[in-house]
């Protein structure tokens, strides 16, 4: 099975944060699946821990390239035609903007 983890999945799979659900643990731990984590949730998790939201254990440069390789986990990128594919999604917001 391949797993795509959302920031709060990885954050919290990696801290052993009991709001992980028992079944996500196991799926996650499983190395049978091939494991995801996209450079968007470490974009956030870097922006979020730069503004003093979040708290880090380790430098930010060593404890996410360790728990990459710990875990397991595969970095995907983000290529300029992944945005050709969400902007043909609709859209769940009421408000938009035009530029």
């Amino acid at each position: 099975m391949k797993l795509l983890l959302d920031t709060h999945t990885f954050l919290w799979f990696i801290t052993g944060d009991s709001r992980l659900s028992s079944d996500a643990r196991l799926l996650t731990e499983d190395t049978a699946n091939d494991k995801f984590v996209s450079v968007v949730s470490l974009w956030e998790i870097a922006l979020k821990f730069s503004l003093g939201k979040l708290i880090l254990t380790d430098d930010f440069d060593v404890l996410f390239p360790n728990q990459l390789i710990i875990n397991g986990f595969e970095e995907l990128g983000i290529e300029t035609k992944h945005f050709y594919e969400i902007v043909k999604m609709p859209f769940h917001i009421e408000t938009r903007l035009t530029v």
